[in-house]
């Protein structure tokens, strides 16, 4: 065959899969759109376009819709983001489709975080209470769990001695995360009136986003996307195995800690303004790759918009199902995801 020859049977090839990804792309588009339309008409009320088109012709209109409902709206969606992302870097880096964002010890070193912020503000009696306040509802649980999901990555990263075994890698992240999370439950004994405060954050919400945390996460998320664009084709390269990597010259202890701290990181920023959003990091990703998949910088960058869709979707039901209540949002996530692969493991049977 010729050279000619062969480069029409690869494009011819390729042009099926280059037409999955242009649907799913245009898909994603107006899943997202939808969701922030639907998310700015969602209230007390529930999801009511003409309770919506009331809300405009209120006096305090901007307040509503500026500082409380877009905000969160685009939280949610960064939040999602940031969770899918992480997700792909995570199953394409331990090439495993259950590979989720957490599996680090990023979430046990985040509840831990925050659990000895709020037992601190809870023992340290009146005096330090107040002086406390503010700064907790400000800044120290969101630093807190920033810095706990880091700790706690840092700490898997010790425990395997690097990222150069990736079994070793996941074995100490499974035990970082036991560890902390045990941790976490002695220090809600020691100090119960911790537990509410982590519940809260562990069920995971978006109600308290705020337009500096939607900088904080956009601006995040835009330099995690330049970094794993740059080391997509290494993950490329990792899908073939760890000696087909190595033999095409790959450096894999420093990709795999550059990729550990691009999902850490991400992991970190979404954890610390929303709590624990579960599924979404592990089901984005997962739809992607069943319904277009391609080379890893198409599915990062897919994931993590199919992670805002998913979010801001949750959102809007955990707002609307039983206004004017509000369903934790991570219990929504956490509902749809299990459905969602109950249904696949029932689809594909024994």
């Amino acid at each position: 065959m010729t050279s000619s020859a062969l480069r029409t049977a690869v494009t011819a090839a390729a042009t099926p899969e280059r037409s999955l990804r242009v649907r799913l792309a245009w898909c994603i588009a107006l899943a997202v759109v939808a969701g922030v339309v639907a998310g700015l008409a969602t209230g007390a009320a529930g999801l009511s376009p003409q309770v919506f088109w009331a809300d405009l012709h209120r006096s305090d209109a901007a307040l509503l819709l500026g500082q409380i409902r877009a905000p969160r709206t685009l939280g949610a969606a960064l939040v999602g983001a940031l969770l899918g992302l992480a997700g792909a870097i995570a199953q394409g880096l331990f090439r495993n489709p259950l590979a989720d964002p957490y599996l680090l010890g990023s979430a046990a070193g985040a509840g831990l975080g925050v659990v000895l912020v709020l037992a601190a503000a809870a023992l340290g009696g009146a005096a330090i209470s107040l002086v406390t306040a503010q700064w907790i509802e400000r800044v120290g649980l969101v630093a807190a769990a920033f810095a706990g999901a880091i700790g706690g990555v840092a700490l898997t990263l010790v425990l395997a001695r690097g990222a150069v075994q990736t079994l070793r890698l996941l074995l100490a992240g499974v035990v970082v995360g036991v560890l902390l999370g045990a941790v976490s439950d002695l220090v809600t004994i020691v100090s119960p009136d911790s537990l509410r405060g982590k519940q809260a954050f562990m069920l995971g919400s978006t109600g308290f986003l705020g337009w500096d945390a939607c900088a904080a996460m956009g601006a995040g998320l835009v330099l995690l996307l330049l970094l794993v664009r740059h080391y997509a084709r290494a993950l490329d390269a990792l899908t073939l195995g760890e000696d087909s990597a190595a033999s095409l010259g790959l450096e894999l202890g420093r990709v795999r800690l550059v990729l550990v701290l691009v999902l850490s990181l991400g992991t970190a920023l979404a954890v610390s303004q929303a709590g624990l959003v579960a599924f979404v990091g592990l089901v984005a990703p997962h739809l992607v790759r069943r319904h277009a998949p391609g080379p890893h910088a198409w599915l990062v960058l897919a994931s993590a918009g199919m992670g805002a869709a998913l979010l801001l979707a949750a959102d809007v039901a955990a707002r609307a199902l039983m206004a004017p209540a509000e369903l934790p949002v991570g219990v929504v996530t956490a509902v749809l995801g299990g459905v969602y692969l109950v249904w696949l493991l029932g689809r594909r049977g024994p």
